[in-house]
């Protein structure tokens, strides 16, 4: 009888292996980044953790065995989700992974922006001495928070240590801990006109493509600043740079593009009023751990007595 394979793409601590081999003792368990640890035998794997662009030739044309992809991700827009539906493959993502690194790169932008960190980091690397017109504070403003998953969540509590007025938007509307108000999705264009800093931490679907153009920024207040830690192509990003450079908003912190890496011709690098990371808000030290022991390892356990993983499983339909 032929074993049953799991692979995962990634290296992992010989602790976390174990742990996981005692889940599935009689199981053929390959891991590694190397591809040659696993490149030919994608074609058995039951179950497979970490997307690599080469998968999708090795595992979706074929005779594929694959009936879980683990994907190491929050977001699951980059893979092939309508080959994968096709085949019947459940996906889970690394949902909640990010709650805590993100959560601290959104403060990072909006502290940033707000007390002119990056400004005086400028200043200083041309040995300037200049107040810059700082005045503004943080505390007691109004933070909208698009999206109320994990990373909106843990914004929102630390929002409330600042004395922020916490408003959400999600697609139910339905309240959350640490949020004052919350609204629906349709409800978007009357909550942008009451912030002070807007949020993006939506995942991209058909839904939220573009959902932030040149009618949205016209709406915020020309003292707000926009911040997307979600996906690049939320937003379009002709509009915002337009936004910007005419003071219809104030300033913006921004993770993600719509086409990464950012061109190096891209007006972003060089507005005053723009802090670029490249798309690093999630990584931590933890990511690893987080994922396995947090998400795959409890899924892999119901998995085997059931059939179907229950943390984060991805609904085709919404595209998360």
């Amino acid at each position: 009888m032929t074993k049953r394979t799991c692979i995962i793409t990634h290296d992992l601590e010989p602790s976390q292996l174990e742990k996981i081999k005692e889940i599935i003792p009689d199981w053929e368990l390959i891991s590694g980044k190397d591809s040659a640890n696993w490149q030919n035998e994608m074609k058995k794997a039951e179950v497979i953790a970490g997307w690599k662009k080469e998968l999708k030739e090795m595992v979706l044309e074929g005779d594929s065995k694959l009936r879980w992809f683990q994907s190491w991700s929050a977001g699951v827009d980059s893979l092939p989700l309508a080959e994968m539906e096709s085949q019947d493959i459940q996906i889970t993502s690394a949902n909640g992974v990010h709650a805590n690194p993100i959560s601290e790169t959104i403060f990072a932008l909006m502290l940033g922006l707000t007390r002119k960190i990056h400004t005086y980091v400028k200043n200083q690397q041309g040995k300037v001495w200049h107040h810059s017109g700082l005045k503004l504070e943080i505390h007691n403003k109004t933070i909208g928070l698009i999206g109320a998953g994990a990373i909106g969540k843990e914004t929102a509590r630390i929002a409330q240590a600042f004395g922020m007025k916490v408003i959400g938007v999600r697609h139910s509307g339905k309240s959350e801990e640490y949020f004052d108000e919350m609204y629906t999705s349709g409800q978007l264009n009357d909550v942008l006109p009451q912030c002070d800093y807007v949020v993006v931490t939506l995942p991209l679907t058909q839904e939220t493509r573009q959902l932030f153009r040149s009618e949205q920024f016209a709406l915020m207040k020309d003292s707000s600043f926009f911040i997307n830690i979600g996906r690049g192509e939320i937003v379009k990003e002709r509009d915002l740079i337009d936004a910007l450079q005419n003071g219809v908003i104030a300033g913006a912190g921004l993770d993600v593009f719509e086409k990464e890496p950012l061109s190096e011709d891209s007006p972003l690098w060089e507005l005053d009023n723009v802090i670029v990371t490249p798309h690093t808000a999630g990584s931590t030290e933890h990511y690893t751990r987080r994922v396995i022991e947090d998400i795959f390892i409890p899924n892999l356990k119901e998995y085997i007595t059931n059939g179907i993983p229950g943390i984060n499983l991805v609904d085709y339909q919404k595209g998360y």
